[in-house]
C-alpha cells in the first residue's frame, strides 16, 4: 500500500479527568494547564473548558513560558468534580527538511551558550539548569558519551540518543510514579514517557544543551500509516532539543524527539504545553479542603477530523 504524504492535519482532543471523593471538598482551587500551544506549525482553532460543579472563579492567562495557564476556583461542596478539555488543531509537519548531518558541532552550540559580558542573551539558556525533576547525576553525562563524539553534529547525536533511549529502556507503565526519582529510573532501566522525556532532558543538559519537556498527545497511529504508538490516548510527554538553523522551520530551533516511540514527532503529536519539567506543566493540579480519600479517573480521545490534506 502505498503511503499518502501527509502536510496538514486537523485533529480533536478531548481529556476527561474526574475525581470522586469520599467526603465534600470545599473550596477547591486548582491550575490546568489543558489548551493547546498555538503558533505558525500548531493552530487553536477551538478549545473549551468545562468544569462540574460550575467554577466561582476561571481565568487563563499565559505562563513564564507562554503555555495558556487556567486557574479556577469551585467554593460550593462537592464530592465530585469533572474537568473536561476539548480542542481542535490544525497540525503541520514541522521537521520534514531536517538536515542533521548540516547541523553544527554539539560543543559549538555549548560555546555558544557561554555568559559573555553585554552579549545579547540567549533565553535557551534557561533550559540548561537542573529542575526539580531533572537533577544534575554524572552518570546522565556517562551516558550521554556513546552519542556525543567530539565533533559530532549537534542533531545527529540527539537522534541517536533518542534511539538510545528506546532501546535502552522498556515501556512499563507499573515501574515508576509520577515522583519516581530519576536514579531508579536509571538503575532499573524501565519507566514510561515521563521518565523518557525527563531522562533525555537531563542527559543534554549534563552537557551544556538546552532540552524542553513537552506535555501532549498523539493519536495511536501515526497519520501517514505507521504502526500504533506507544502513550496513545492517554497524555504523552516527549523532548525537544535546542539545535537553532538546522530543524528546516522558521522557528526557534527546538526540535522535538520523542523517545518513546523513537521518532521526530509529526502531524500526529499535540504539543499542549513546554516547561523545564513535569511540574511546570502538569495538566492538572489544586489544592482542596476537606474530601478525605479520592478516586481519580483520567480518559483522553484523540481523533482526525475530516481528511488528510496532501
Amino acid at each position: 500500500m502505498q503511503v499518502r504524504p501527509v502536510t496538514a492535519i486537523t485533529l480533536e482532543v478531548r481529556h476527561d479527568t474526574r475525581y470522586e471523593y469520599a467526603a465534600p471538598v470545599s473550596p477547591a482551587m486548582h491550575l490546568a494547564h489543558l489548551q493547546p500551544l498555538s503558533d505558525a506549525a500548531q493552530v487553536l482553532v477551538k478549545h473549551q473548558l468545562v468544569v462540574d460543579p460550575g467554577p466561582d472563579e476561571l481565568a487563563t492567562e499565559p505562563d513564564v513560558f507562554g503555555n495558556a495557564r487556567c486557574r479556577f476556583a469551585v467554593v460550593a461542596p462537592h464530592r465530585a468534580l469533572l474537568v473536561r478539555a476539548i480542542s481542535r488543531v490544525v497540525v503541520e509537519p514541522r521537521f520534514d527538511a531536517l538536515n542533521a548531518a548540516e547541523s553544527p558541532p554539539w560543543e559549538q552550540l555549548v560555546e555558544r551558550l557561554h555568559y559573555v559580558a553585554r552579549a545579547p542573551f540567549e533565553p535557551a539558556v534557561a533550559f540548561v539548569q537542573p529542575s526539580p525533576f531533572v537533577p544534575r547525576l554524572p552518570a546522565l553525562r556517562a551516558y550521554a558519551l556513546a552519542s556525543f563524539a567530539p565533533g559530532r553534529p549537534v542533531a545527529e547525536a540527539v537522534l541517536d540518543l533518542m534511539h538510545r533511549v528506546h532501546v535502552d529502556f522498556a515501556y512499563d507503565g507499573s515501574a515508576t510514579h509520577v515522583d519516581t526519582p530519576m536514579e531508579e529510573v536509571l538503575a532499573q532501566r524501565r519507566g514510561v514517557c515521563q521518565d523518557f522525556a525527563h531522562l533525555m532532558a537531563g542527559v543534554l543538559r549534563m552537557l551544556g544543551l538546552p532540552a524542553r519537556y513537552v506535555s501532549g498527545y498523539l493519536l495511536t497511529h501515526a497519520p501517514d500509516g505507521g504502526a500504533a504508538l506507544v502513550g496513545a490516548d492517554a497524555s504523552h510527554a516527549w523532548v525537544q532539543a535546542w539545535v537553532p538553523g538546522t530543524t528546516g522551520v522558521p522557528d526557534d530551533g527546538w526540535l522535538d524527539l520523542d523517545p518513546t516511540n523513537d521518532l521526530v514527532p509529526g502531524v500526529g503529536h499535540v504539543r499542549l504545553a513546554v516547561g523545564r519539567d513535569y511540574g511546570d506543566v502538569t495538566p492538572l493540579r489544586g489544592v482542596i479542603h476537606g474530601g478525605g480519600s479520592h478516586t481519580l479517573e483520567v480518559a483522553v480521545h484523540t481523533q482526525v477530523l475530516g481528511p488528510l490534506v496532501a
